[in-house]
């Protein structure tokens, strides 16, 4: 008997030294796998990649750690995504965070942009140089082009001007959603739609080639960085750090233009900051048509 009980406890002993080593071998590997940056896809996937890959190379440097830019299908899976904690560390339009925080709780905050030196989103409804629109009233029976539903500039922030003005859904001869900005201000350009709504950045670039302001939009806080909930809080502190700190990098202005040619820096952000946004998402919720 005493024979049998010392081969069980051994057998025991060899199956908990087992276990804590695939445990030591698990924890190990979580630690040196990449850091997923996830972004929305505002613009086209490709592009996004290439704008947001020195970022990711620059923190993998901060964090010794290789950090990876993943492209969202859409603004409701990224929201979800970010949401679960699916990935480390986010890059989210206004909105979307907005409804984000609604749905999940609020994230860890690591900063907001700043462009030409302040962190707001700038943004406008346009038509094309030659049109007869001229107010927003004049958008009644026209066809009418909005990015993704949880855009902030090419939905959210237009429907609520549209709205105050009298022009809801159903005024409209027809809308669609569109795939990004750059796709609403080709439409527009191209004649398959009378306006769209496009954040500034856009507008700026594709401008020259036949655009025009019928309205300038309210200006809200900025696109923003977060991480998973459960990420340590050391790594959290680098993050928020190395992003703080990112235009006094040596490569950091090149960084932040590669993002957006008019990108200056990264901002302290707040929680707070987008309480203002969130009353307009809710007066557009209040009246869906």
């Amino acid at each position: 008997m005493e024979i049998a009980m010392r081969q069980f406890a051994f057998s025991l002993f060899t199956l908990f030294c087992l276990f804590a080593g695939a445990a030591t071998v698990n924890a190990a590997e979580s630690a040196r796998a990449p850091l997923i940056l996830a972004v929305h896809p505002y613009l086209p996937s490709a592009e996004i990649q290439q704008r947001f890959a020195p970022l990711a190379e620059y923190l993998g440097q901060q964090l010794g750690r290789q950090v990876q830019v993943r492209v969202g299908r859409d603004y409701e899976q990224h929201i979800d995504t970010v949401g679960l904690n699916s990935v480390d560390i986010a890059f989210m339009g206004p909105a979307s965070y907005v409804k984000m925080t609604a749905r999940y709780g609020v994230k860890p905050l690591l900063a907001r942009i700043e462009i030409k030196g302040k962190p707001i989103l700038s943004g406008y409804i346009i038509t094309s140089a030659n049109s007869a629109l001229r107010n927003l009233s004049d958008l009644r029976g026209k066809r009418f082009a909005f990015v993704d539903p949880d855009s902030t500039m090419g939905t959210i922030v237009p429907r609520y001007v549209m709205q105050q003005a009298g022009v809801g859904l159903k005024q409209l001869g027809a809308y669609q959603h569109l795939g990004g900005h750059k796709d609403v201000a080709l439409g527009v350009l191209n004649g398959d739609f009378d306006a769209g709504a496009v954040k500034s950045e856009v507008y700026d670039e594709l401008a020259p080639r036949g655009l025009r302001v019928l309205v300038k939009l309210p200006d809200v806080s900025e696109h923003l960085f977060v991480t998973r909930a459960d990420l340590p809080a050391k790594q959290v502190k680098l993050l928020r750090q190395a992003l703080l700190q990112l235009k006094s990098a040596p490569n950091g202005p090149a960084i932040l233009r590669a993002i957006n040619k008019e990108m200056t820096a990264m901002a302290p952000v707040a929680d707070a900051d987008y309480n203002s946004l969130r009353k307009l998402q809710r007066a557009v919720e209040a009246k869906p048509e």
